[in-house]
Parts: structure tokens; C-alpha cells; sequence
């Protein structure tokens, strides 16, 4: 058998773009031929799908899953917007929905999980998507919502199909009353997060980083007052800022003259029991990912040979 020489696994990543461990069980596979390693990965996909892994995927598709006392929100990636409308892609996020409401919902275990009807895993039916449509995507994100009694709403803005859309939100409330009843409490309220955005659900969510960098904006803006001056203007002005972005003190959406945990208390009679929202999620599609602006026109002057 041909030495597997660190060069010759180069040379083939070189060409392929495919992952040094791809490369090498490649070339294990085909004893050190480089071209037949090449045809090797085609096959499998990895060439094809190593070559699109640089270029940005912004677009795709939230999804969420729900059942009983359990719901998920997985968010995976495209490079265009087109995809989102694919029936092959659209039933890939639903699958990786499901298989994340069967896990821990971390994205470890929802990429290493089998694949529904298929004896691979989830990345690995995602890396042979790649192949079959033609652009990069990414499993990007995934969570998972328990509650003990009670409900986990849920609701998708932009829906492209049915659970799957631009923003997805997962809203988990703990109560022994009347389900229908707050299942349609839960909605209203994910509909409120997914208008919203709140950062966290009260103060105590908001991570100190965040706090210190508000407050020391309010504290620039009024340089040269006294400082028990300037205590009480950050004192109110952190005041306005959790009300603005904690979930539990906003203005609730469909009714701005109460806040969401007034309205929670307010529903505890309709419901027949206490009602208490103990965590969400909102996941925005392409949210934080850095996305490459292009000139078309300095592009087509460029293709064109002008300057």
C-alpha cells in the first residue's frame, strides 16, 4: 500500500478544498491515487461541498417544532433566499426540527443525530444537500424548551411553509390551568418577542458587559455635572433601558397600557391558575452574520474591463 505522505494529502486538499480527515481516508480508500481520491470525494459529496464552505450563507429558513411539554427552534442556512423555497431544502430544516425536539437540542447532538429514514447523520445529509442544490449551507443554531405543566407557544413571522419562516420564536409557560387558554396567551406573547426583541426576559438576564456599556453612554453624554447628578440620570436612564428591551417589563404589543408581566398576571383568572413565563427564544434568520455587500455595477464595469 502507497505511503499517505502529508504531501499527497495537499495536493488533495489543493484541489478539492475538501477537510484533511476527507482527504485522507481518500486516499487510504484508493491507495495514494490522487485522481481516484478526487472521484472518491465527488461521490460522497465532499468535494463539491468543501468548495462552497467559504462563501456566505445568510439566507434559509427558522423552524419550529413542538410537542407536549417540548419544543425546539433550529435555524440552518443557505446562500441565497431561493433556496428557502426548494422543497428538498424545506423538508431538510423540518427533519433537523424534529430530530433537535428528540435530543438535548444542543447543536452537537442535532448535527451527530441519526437522520430521519437514513443511515447517516444529520451534517451528513447536509453536506450531500450541498452537493444537490448547489450552494453552501450551515446548521447554524438549535435550542431546546421544557416545561413541566403548562405550554410552549410558539410562532413563525414570514412564514415561507407551515413552522418555517424568517423569525421563529418559542415562548414556555408554566401553569396548571386552562391549556387552550394559554396556548393562545403564549402566541400573543411570542408574537410580542417577535416584534420586540427583547434581550432577555427581566434584569437579571442582561449580562453585566451590556449593563456597564449603557451606563457608560448615559454617564458620556452628561460629562461635567456633579456625580449624585450623574448617579440619578443613569439610575433612571438603566430604568428606561430594561423597560425598552426585558421582556417582562415592555409595553405589551396588543395592548401598550400594560406591561407583558401585567398581562401574564391579569390571565392567571381566565386561566384558573398561576401563570409564570419562564424562558423564550427568538431566533431572526442571518441575524449577526456578517454579509458581503457588492457593487453590481462597479462589477459588470469591472467584467467589462473599465475602471
Amino acid at each position: 500500500m502507497a505511503a499517505i505522505t502529508a504531501g499527497l494529502v495537499k495536493e488533495l486538499r489543493d484541489k478539492t478544498g475538501a477537510g484533511m480527515m476527507d482527504c485522507k481516508s481518500a486516499l487510504t480508500e484508493t491507495n495514494g491515487d490522487v485522481e481516484a481520491a478526487i472521484d472518491w470525494l465527488r461521490k460522497k459529496g465532499l468535494a463539491k461541498a468543501a468548495k462552497k464552505a467559504g462563501r456566505v450563507a445568510a439566507e434559509g429558513l427558522v423552524a419550529v417544532e413542538s410537542s407536549g411539554h417540548y419544543a425546539a427552534a433550529v435555524e440552518v442556512n443557505a446562500e441565497t433566499d431561493f433556496v428557502a423555497r426548494n422543497p428538498d431544502f424545506q423538508a431538510f430544516v423540518r427533519e433537523v426540527a424534529k430530530v433537535a425536539l428528540n435530543t438535548d437540542g444542543s447543536l452537537e447532538a442535532v448535527a451527530a443525530a441519526k437522520f430521519p429514514g437514513e443511515d447517516v447523520t444529520v451534517a451528513d445529509r447536509l453536506t450531500a444537500l450541498i452537493a444537490t442544490i448547489g450552494e453552501n449551507m450551515t446548521l447554524r443554531r438549535s435550542v431546546k424548551l421544557t416545561v413541566s405543566k403548562g405550554v410552549i407557544a410558539s410562532y413563525v413571522h414570514g412564514a415561507v411553509v407551515e413552522g418555517q419562516g424568517r423569525i421563529g420564536v418559542l415562548v414556555a409557560l408554566e401553569s396548571e390551568g386552562d391549556v387552550e387558554k394559554l396556548s393562545t396567551l403564549g402566541r400573543q406573547i411570542a408574537m410580542h418577542v417577535a416584534a420586540l426583541n427583547p434581550l432577555a426576559l427581566d434584569a437579571s438576564g442582561i449580562d453585566e458587559a451590556t449593563i456597564a456599556r449603557e451606563k457608560a453612554i448615559l454617564l458620556e453624554k452628561h460629562q461635567g455635572k456633579p456625580a449624585n447628578v450623574q448617579d440619578k440620570i443613569a439610575e433612571s436612564g438603566m430604568k428606561s433601558f430594561f423597560k425598552e428591551n426585558t421582556l417582562l417589563d415592555q409595553p405589551f404589543v396588543h395592548d401598550g397600557s400594560k406591561s407583558v408581566a401585567q398581562v401574564l398576571k391579569e390571565a392567571e383568572g381566565q386561566v384558573g391558575a398561576p401563570v409564570k413565563l419562564t424562558a423564550f427564544v427568538r431566533y431572526a434568520l442571518g441575524e449577526g452574520i456578517e454579509k458581503e455587500e457588492t457593487d453590481f455595477a462597479a462589477e459588470v464595469a469591472a467584467a467589462a474591463g473599465q475602471s
